[in-house]
């Protein structure tokens, strides 16, 4: 229990984990649930788009490019803005962002689905994602690796639970359809949880610690410029390998004759795969640290890939599906 200072105030307590935190952190996965599957409708619909659209494979692709792409250059944009007018606020924004590029993607021209796309990725996810990130590590002081990976799974929940919906509403009713409905969704299951966004609580500082200034403080040895910048590289390497048989395993199982609610099964699985892996790569980067968990996460993502290309018949590809997921979800 907090106890009175010798100064006659309270203590500071020892954490800022409390129950409030991990409702937090709940509330936040359940957000990202919701505007993690943006990304899924391009990725399920690839081969209905394409033929609707009358063009390559590849223009589909690049849209979604443009969606990664602009959520990692736009977070940095809208973390910025975060710091200056609110979480809230931000993620409001990111939400009708996302809500308007998703309708834009829908009106069946190529260039309104790379507008749409680039909107959705830029000041949509790029002002969800991010900023939703940074105010949930303010909420941990100990378990913060878990807490992040848990809420950081919300690409993976969405996972699970979208593709097998998407890929039979774009049987039925389209994939254009699907984008304006998903796009209602959104706003829906974002826009009111943010009213319960409250102001993270102050860091503690230990007493016993010496004050070091900004300057003086070396990660690994090297200026925490320096480690961010190699970890910003480190992820743009992982987001690629990663990205791309998410993007392209629905696709290409229907190339090779697996029926489309096979193959959006095939995605549930591996993102499934990687929300279960995820929590306990975030456990394992509290006790041995986020380095060595990179490596070894860096390492599996490496080998599995590799397996990709030597597998094409549906029982082996579910199994590597479900062991790449294992690989990726230990180095974001």
């Amino acid at each position: 229990m907090d106890g009175p200072s010798p100064g006659g105030g309270a203590t500071r307590p020892a954490s800022v984990e409390s129950k409030a935190s991990w409702r937090t952190a709940w509330l936040i996965l359940a957000m990202l649930s919701a505007s993690c599957g943006t990304t899924l409708p391009n990725d399920v619909g690839m081969k209905p788009i394409q033929e609707s659209l009358g063009t390559d494979r590849s223009v589909v692709a690049l849209a979604g490019a443009f969606l990664w792409v602009g959520t990692g250059a736009g977070g940095i944009f809208m973390g910025w803005l975060s710091d200056r007018i609110g979480v809230r606020a931000t993620v409001a924004i990111g939400a009708g962002m996302i809500a308007a590029g998703l309708v834009l993607s829908s009106l069946g021209w190529i260039w309104s689905l790379f507008v749409g796309h680039a909107l959705m990725g830029l000041f949509g996810t790029g002002g969800v994602y991010p900023p939703l990130l940074v105010y949930l590590s303010r909420w941990f002081d100990r378990p913060r690796g878990t807490a992040i990976a848990l809420i950081s799974s919300g690409q993976y929940v969405a996972g699970v639970v979208w593709p097998a919906l998407f890929e039979r509403v774009i049987s039925s009713l389209g994939w254009q359809m699907l984008m304006v409905g998903f796009a209602i969704l959104v706003l829906v299951a974002i826009l009111p949880a943010t009213l319960f966004l409250g102001s993270a609580p102050l860091p503690v500082v230990p007493q016993h610690l010496p004050h070091a200034t900004a300057g003086g403080r070396r990660i690994g040895g090297m200026h925490p410029n320096v480690v961010q910048a190699l970890l910003c590289v480190a992820g743009f390497f992982c987001c690629i390998p990663m990205s791309v048989p998410q993007a392209h395993l629905v696709a290409f199982c229907s190339d090779i004759g697996i029926s489309p609610t096979t193959s959006a099964t095939m995605l549930s699985i591996m993102l499934a795969s990687a929300f279960l892996a995820r929590q306990a790569w975030g456990a394992l980067a509290d006790r041995i640290g986020g380095l060595r968990t990179v490596m070894a996460g860096s390492a599996c993502q490496a080998v599995v890939i590799t397996a990709f290309s030597f597998t094409q018949d549906e029982a082996g590809l579910f199994a590597i599906s479900a062991a790449f997921g294992l690989g990726f979800a230990g180095i974001i």
